[in-house]
C-alpha cells in the first residue's frame, strides 16, 4: 500500500509564493520511493486535470507545463520521501486543487494523495 499526504496549500496573493510538500510512505515491496517517478497535478472546478511538474526517480531530469515553466520547481529528497513544488509569482489562473502522484518504474499503477488547495486571489 502507497500513502502520499500532501501540504503546504493556502490563500496567497498574485505575485506570491507557496511551497507544497508531499510525503510519500508505504510498504515494499509495492512501494519504493527512490524508484518512483514523483509528478504535482492540479485540477480547478470544471477543469481536467493537468500536469504541473515531474520529476525522475533520480531527480535529474524534470518537466513542467509550459504555463508555470520558469515559475514552479519540482524537487525531491529520496533520504526522506518526499517531493515539493516551489510555486513563485502565482497567478490567480494557478489557483486549484494540488494532487501528488506516484509511478513507480516498469509499472502503471498511480498513486495519489488527496489534494491540497492553493487560491491566488487579491
Amino acid at each position: 500500500q502507497v500513502q502520499l499526504v500532501e501540504t503546504g496549500g493556502g490563500f496567497v496573493q498574485p505575485g506570491g509564493s507557496l511551497r507544497l510538500s508531499c510525503a510519500a510512505s508505504g510498504t515494499a515491496p509495492l512501494f519504493s520511493f527512490r524508484n518512483s517517478a514523483m509528478s504535482w497535478y492540479r485540477q480547478s472546478p470544471g477543469k481536467e486535470r493537468e500536469l504541473v511538474a515531474s520529476i525522475s526517480h533520480t531527480g535529474e531530469q524534470t518537466t513542467y507545463a509550459d504555463s508555470v515553466r520558469g515559475r514552479f520547481t519540482i524537487s525531491r529528497d529520496n533520504a526522506k520521501n518526499t517531493v515539493s513544488l516551489q510555486m513563485n509569482s502565482l497567478k490567480p489562473e494557478d489557483t486549484a486543487v494540488y494532487f501528488c502522484k506516484l509511478r513507480r518504474r516498469f509499472s502503471a499503477n498511480d498513486y495519489w494523495g488527496q489534494g491540497t488547495q492553493v487560491i491566488v486571489s487579491s
